[in-house]
């Protein structure tokens, strides 16, 4: 279809819009109906965007559309389908198309498209055009919030929309070929704009809290409208120029004149007196042709200093790829009238709206509620308003959304992003690489207000900007963002403008860190070092806060503080939130965190959020004034602050990093890590130390590139070039770094410019660098060839202070006997089945000095082996998977050996000839059916010990050698050890090692699991509490806990249950601090917030638990000598022992007697200073003991057989309540013990 002709149907829908007359415009009755015909023509055209190209060239919009809503704006329904209509033509031919296509078809539709969209941006120009836009939309601003309608609040959208649309149109260079002062397309709309009053409108909505929803449209109106305008220009637009500006200007005409002078006198030099007609020929001696022969010339001697042998040849062609990256647009300066009305558009907006919509844009970046490329508009315009702010009378409080920390963080964090993506979307890296250019923009131009502020008469901002820079200079990713972004520079992805915000950035950088690190001796800054970690570490470090530090720390959390007068901003109140509602996390541990988080806060020197923290915890958790009172005043949360900072809180540390690096004997077999551990640290900062990380050959390049170009620099980018290079040069003395060809071929075009004394700085650098290579030369006379190398540190320092001796430093070579050993060597074992075939080689070579790593690295070399990872050193316990048959015949042998030993699985372990690791050995016994459960292969005791643990004249240490011989019972613990042995198979010895702690701690967690702790005060307490006359609390306390036992038992069911103290002595007791410490020993959990108000009994705690703990509070009593005791005590022995004849063979019930027994034991010993001091005789003591000991032996078989699984916890909970206990006789504790182990049984019996 001929697009030059429109089609029937459109051209009919078109017609039936109506007509105009003149100035007037006639619609058709059917114009609203044709209007909603286009949009549905819209919507469904094809790729090429037909429909859109027909409409406009048959200038609809510019005929039609516009005089209908001027002249016709009263039809509500028509206007809002006109609107509809033209933000869909209005829209960006990158959005029709999607990018700019490369075939050649599509990219005529495209440039059509596109001068089509101009052609409405003329159209748009008109002051009647935007009168009724401004009309409408201040009409609907108007309506309260109630009265406005969904169809308002998308006519609001679609104007917004419009606007933008128009003003998004770029402008056409061929027909706008326009200078500087003079009024284009862009600047006609801007003036309607004015005229109509719709920046007033943009203003109030960016100003206005009811109007926060338009703030990104708000945003991107406001920035097309200072498209191509510079703040340095809009600040001085209608002001007389001051007197350094004149005397930029004059310098900048002398050097041109000084130049254009140097140039005609050299053009009279190189001309002679007497014209010849003839060119001549001459023979150029010392410069040989194509062939042996010198070069013959043959033009005019005055013309020979261009010579080149590249004359007349081809000019080669630069791949694509190679090329270097285009310069974006170039400023222009709008008509004066539009410079003055936009400046004021600046001071109104800086005054009244700046603050407000960069707030709300950035919680929609923040938030993610905005759409892609959005934040491209927030940096844009941080740079521009912030400039501009800058010249026009610099004030803080205008910009103060955008001066602080997260600020530099949030364009930090863009321009790592930008950067990434340009490696990875190669496609767009051009348009990645624009973004990150506005990114290091918004950037400079933060640094810049800050070294601004350090300039102000006021000491508060002086004070703010001194918090500002601590924390940037402490920061490591601040610090560093300039040499990382220098480092990776390419000119291919990235355009010289972008190299010179870089380099002027740096320099400003630079020079802010050194003034700052003047005043002060001691800077301390934050260290960020990558460790790798092995998947088998697991310790913890420690922290690294020194106490100078902390306080150097406090000081500038101190000042931040004072400077705000304690005042936190809505936003920053707004944002902090200290517990996490949909947490599973308690709150107490939530309330730990929480102070753990103000503690990181203060290190990371950010008072504010900090004390906003402290602020916000204190309101959820109210509760014992710990993070502080109600009424608390500034200071004293300054001082709250500052002993949460020196506190030493619990916290989660991370893994520790793997050990130091290995030797270079095993640098050849160091794996992969598995995981990378950032471990932050502190240390004081050393300027010069700092400059050295600038002297290489990576970061160099890019200054000397954008020297190149020294001509078209303005002076100051040149000065900070100079000033870089003088830093490496004369206060690094590393001026050897510049001893390369092309710097050096640079200096000469510098030198013999005409126009040299514009450059003085760069001459007189230019001259040191050279006096000094040739002062370098006379001493070294291989300097002339290291000029073509680009050099390294170690280049550079070998280069002056002379080269290092041959041989040193290299690696050990190989004599061809020695490889001949190797190789025959290799030969004869590389079938052999040897784990690791290079520590076979090792001790048969001659040269015992010889490492691991050379002979890997030799057996490569000599193509032995393909690659060094064939020789890795193989882990132990990974290196054998599977089992041959000799191996597992070789087992069954061994365990039929062991089988009745008393250690099966240790000497099978000693007697296998392949060594693998006891879990795998465990398994394979298993899964052959040998053993049919692990229990089988634990380590058994001697009888002799089990004898002495039974009877009652065992002996303390034969006591303490039984002990030792002791595996845990329980089959869950002891598949959890297996698990560990399987995760952790370095070496036998680690297995030994691992194996004996979780023996340990399976012993361990048998006696914790208990809710009354294992304390040497729980029966103090109970004592302390019985003379201050609380007998009856405990008595209830005990009856609740027996109750809530019984419940338990009988229904099978576990629930918290609340402790309600129904008398006022039990309130009273509840309020006691004693009273409460020992409810938490015995396990009892405190309310947990405000909506409980007593204590509770948890449900973990298991029937048994309840029951120990209800002992525990037991009363205490003297030893009845009756009669009738003795005779219970003496049957109820003697039937214990009768019921625990069946089970002396049993390994449970020995295990049970043996935990018993120890927990006898460290009685015992504790009490051992008290029973000295009796006054018994010695034989009576051996009596007391023997019976004790008798005693507690039966109770605790009888209990066995009750309840197996809860005994040992009871057994050892009423053990150490009655050790606590100072002056009491041990045997009366064993005395009540026994009463319960009667009534139990009759319990039981019943």
């Amino acid at each position: 279809m001929d697009l030059l002709r429109m089609n029937c149907e459109l051209l009919a829908t078109c017609s039936a819009l109506g007509y105009l007359e003149g100035d007037t415009y006639h619609k058709e009755a059917d114009c609203l109906e044709s209007v909603k015909d286009l949009i549905r023509y819209l919507r469904h055209e094809d790729d090429t965007r037909d429909v859109r190209q027909q409409l406009g060239a048959g200038q609809i919009v510019q005929n039609d559309i516009l005089p209908i809503i001027i002249q016709h704006g009263q039809d509500k329904a028509l206007f809002d389908a006109c609107i509809r209509l033209m933000v869909n033509l209005t829209q960006p031919a990158m959005l029709c198309f999607g990018k700019v296509p490369d075939d050649p078809v599509f990219r005529h539709h495209f440039l059509q498209v596109t001068s089509h969209l101009q052609a409405y941006k003329e159209a748009f120009s008109s002051e009647k055009v935007f009168g009724i836009l401004s009309e409408t939309l201040y009409n609907l601003l108007q309506l309260d919030w109630e009265q406005r309608q969904e169809e308002d609040n998308l006519l609001i959208e679609r104007i917004l929309l419009l606007v933008r649309n128009v003003l998004h149109v770029p402008a056409d260079p061929f027909e706008e070929k326009k200078v500087d002062d003079d009024a284009s397309v862009h600047d006609r709309l801007l003036w309607a704009i004015h005229m109509s009053g719709f920046d007033d409108l943009v203003k109030f909505l960016a100003s206005a809290q009811s109007e926060q929803q338009w703030s990104m449209h708000v945003l991107e109106i406001i920035s097309l409208m200072f498209r191509d305008q510079m703040p340095e220009a809009l600040v001085s637009a209608g002001q007389a120029r001051s007197a350094e500006e004149k005397h930029r200007d004059s310098q900048e005409l002398e050097a041109l004149r000084q130049k254009e002078q140097a140039e005609k006198r050299s053009r009279t030099l190189q001309r002679g007196t007497r014209h010849s007609r003839f060119g001549g020929s001459y023979v150029v001696r010392g410069l040989k042709s194509v062939g042996d022969k010198d070069v013959i010339y043959h033009r005019n001697l005055h013309n020979f200093k261009n010579y080149t042998h590249d004359t007349g040849k081809a000019v080669r062609r630069v791949p694509k790829r190679n090329r270097q990256a285009q310069e974006g647009k170039d400023k222009r300066r709008s008509a004066l009238n539009v410079r003055l009305l936009l400046r004021e558009f600046c001071v109104d907006f800086l005054e009244n709206c700046y603050n407000h919509l960069m707030y709300l844009v950035k919680e929609s970046l923040i938030r993610e509620q905005s759409q892609q490329h959005d934040e491209t508009y927030y940096l844009w315009a941080l740079s521009f308003f912030m400039a501009f702010n800058r010249g026009n009378g610099f004030r803080a409080d205008l910009v103060s959304e955008t001066v602080s920390i997260r600020a530099f963080h949030f364009i930090e964090r863009n321009i790592t992003n930008y950067y990434e993506m340009i490696l990875t979307d190669r496609k767009e890296a051009t348009s990645w690489s624009r973004r990150m250019h506005l990114a290091l923009k918004a950037y400079q131009e933060l640094l810049m207000t800050v070294n601004e502020m350090d300039r102000s008469q006021d000491g508060s901002i002086r004070q703010s900007s001194n918090v500002i820079k601590s924390n940037i200079f402490y920061l490591m990713e601040y610090r560093e963002i300039f040499l990382t972004l220098l480092r990776k520079y390419d000119e291919t992805r990235q355009p010289q403008s972008y190299l010179k915000d870089l380099v002027e950035s740096t320099h400003l950088f630079l020079r802010m860190l050194e003034r700052f690190c003047k005043g002060r001796r001691n800077l301390m800054v934050q260290k960020k070092k990558v460790r790798r970690k092995r998947s088998q570490g697991g310790r913890r470090p420690a922290t690294e806060t020194s106490p100078e530090a902390l306080e150097e720390t406090w000081k500038i959390v101190e000042e931040e503080l004072k400077a705000t007068s304690y005042q936190l901003s809505g936003s920053l109140t707004e944002s902090i939130v200290p517990f996490d509602a949909t947490s599973e996390t308690p709150l107490e541990e939530q309330r730990t965190e929480a102070m753990v988080r103000v503690q990181d806060a203060l290190l990371a020197r950010l008072g504010p959020e900090a004390l906003g923290l402290l602020r916000a915890a204190r309101e959820v958790w109210p509760e014992g004034d710990v993070f502080g009172s109600a009424d608390v005043e500034p200071e004293e949360e300054l001082e709250l602050l500052k002993q949460i900072l020196h506190a030493n809180l619990p916290r989660s540390s991370p893994l520790e990093p793997a050990a130091e690096e290995e030797d270079d004997d095993d640098a050849a077999e160091i794996e992969e890590e598995e995981f990378e551990n950032i471990q932050v640290s502190e240390k004081e900062f050393n300027f010069l130390d700092f400059i050295k990380r600038f002297a290489s050959p990576g970061i160099v390049r890019p200054y000397l590139l954008l020297l190149k170009s020294y001509s078209k620099n303005t002076p100051h980018t040149n000065h900070c070039i100079a000033r870089m290079l003088h830093r490496l040069a004369v206060d690094l003395k590393m001026d050897a770094l510049l001893f390369q060809l092309s710097v050096f071929n640079l200096f000469n075009k510098i030198l013999s410019d005409p126009a040299a004394a514009a450059y003085k700085e760069l001459m007189t650098f230019a001259k040191f660098v050279l006096n000094r290579f040739f002062a370098v030369a006379a001493k070294n006379n291989k300097a002339y060839v290291e000029l073509l190398f680009w050099k390294n540190v170690g280049a550079v320092r070998e280069m002056t202070e002379g080269y290092s001796q041959e041989g040193e430093g290299k690696k050990p070579t190989w004599t061809e006997e020695e490889e001949e050993e190797l190789k025959k060597l290799y030969e004869e074992h590389r079938h052999s089945e040897v784990p690791d075939i290079v520590e076979t080689l090792l001790p048969l070579l001659n040269n015992s000095s010889r490492t691991r790593r050379q002979v890997v690295t030799q057996l490569v070399h000599m193509g032995l082996v393909d690659n060094a990872k064939e020789l890795k050193k193989q882990k132990i316990g990974t290196r054998i998977v599977l089992w041959t048959e000799e191996q597992e015949e070789e087992l069954q042998m061994l365990f039929e050996e062991y089988k009745d030993s008393d250690d099966v699985l240790g000497n099978i372990l000693k007697k296998l000839t392949a060594k693998r690791s006891r879990a795998r050995v465990v398994d394979k016994l298993l899964s052959l059916g040998l053993v049919s459960e692990r229990r089988q292969l634990y380590k058994k005791r001697s009888r002799s010990a089990q004898g002495k643990s039974a009877g009652a004249g065992m002996t303390e240490e034969d006591f303490l050698e039984s002990l030792t011989q002791g595996f845990p019972d329980d089959p869950e613990e002891r598949d959890g050890e297996d698990g560990e042995e399987e995760e952790s198979d370095e070496s036998e010895e680690d297995e030994e090692e691992e194996r004996e702690t979780s023996l340990n701690e399976g012993r361990q967690t048998q006696t914790l699991h208990s809710p009354v702790e294992k304390r040497a005060d729980v029966g103090n307490m109970v004592s302390a509490l019985q003379h201050e006359g609380m007998s009856g609390p405990m008595l209830w306390l005990q009856n609740c806990l027996n109750r809530t036992a019984d419940d338990r038992n009988k229904y099978g069911l576990s629930q918290d249950v609340a402790l309600v103290p129904l008398y006022e002595a039990n309130e009273e007791a509840m309020d006691n601090k004693s009273f409460r410490k020992l409810l938490r020993k015995l396990g009892m959990r405190a309310p947990a917030n405000e909506q409980e108000s007593f204590w509770r009994i948890p449900a973990k705690i298991s029937v048994s638990q309840l029951r120990s703990a209800a002992a525990a509070l037991s009363p205490k009593e003297e030893e009845p000598k009756g009669d009738e005791e003795q005779y219970n005590s003496q049957t109820s022995t003697k039937e214990t022992e009768e019921e625990g004849q069946g089970l002396e063979d049993d390994e449970v019930s020995g295990e049970r007697r043996a935990q018993a027994l120890r927990a006898l034991l460290l009685t015992r010993k504790r009490k051992n200073h008290t029973s000295e001091q009796t006054e018994s005789t010695p034989v009576e003591d051996a009596q007391n003991t023997s019976e004790r000991s008798q005693e507690k032996t039966s109770a605790k078989r009888s209990r066995v057989l009750d309840d197996e699984d809860d005994s040992s916890n009871a057994m050892d909970t009423e053990t150490n309540g009655a050790a606590e206990s100072d002056g009491e006789d041990v045997s009366v504790p064993v005395k009540r013990r026994r009463k319960m182990v009667l009534i139990d049984e009759e319990e039981d019996e019943d």
